[in-house]
């Protein structure tokens, strides 16, 4: 394989990471709201956690080789108009999802006290699993996310 080729390839791969991180954050966090044992919640939460992992490595991944890319090939331009909205997009949804990722782990630690003390069902942790604000940021987040796949897919504006 060329260099274009392994830049691509270790491009998509973060891409990969990314996706493949939310669908599960998301899967577990749609598991947590439905338990009631903090035990379950922590355990739940907790592999939302190593989900939140892979996908700042993919946004991480996706960053670096994309913009190698980009400086890389000559007929993409750090002016082009869906780079622009990409970077701007990813900077966006970087902040959005960290805050939410920050009330989701404040959420777990509270389970995990919860389970250590008697593991008893607790309406204020059923308050803090399903928190809007912290669904609106991890949701946020999310969107943003598949906005930089469409655009990293369909290129709008690009010739060629």
């Amino acid at each position: 394989m060329d260099k274009y080729e392994w830049l691509l390839f270790l491009h998509v791969s973060g891409a990969f990471l990314l996706i493949g991180g939310i669908v599960v954050a998301w899967t577990f966090g749609i598991a947590a709201v439905r338990r009631e044992l903090p035990s379950e919640i922590a355990l739940l939460m907790r592999l939302t956690g190593a989900a939140a992992a892979a996908i700042g490595i993919g946004m991480v991944t996706t960053l670096v080789f994309g913009l190698w890319l980009v400086s890389y090939l000559d007929f993409y331009k750090w002016t082009d108009g869906w780079i622009l909205a990409a970077l701007i997009t990813w900077l966006i949804a970087g902040p959005l999802g960290g805050a939410g990722g920050k009330r989701d782990k404040e959420t777990r630690q509270f389970a995990e006290r919860l389970a250590a003390e008697g593991d008893t069902p607790s309406a204020e942790l059923q308050a803090r699993v399903r928190d809007p604000i912290a669904l609106a940021l991890n949701l946020g987040s999310s969107l943003l996310a598949l906005a930089i796949l469409v655009l990293m897919i369909w290129k709008p504006g690009a010739g060629g």
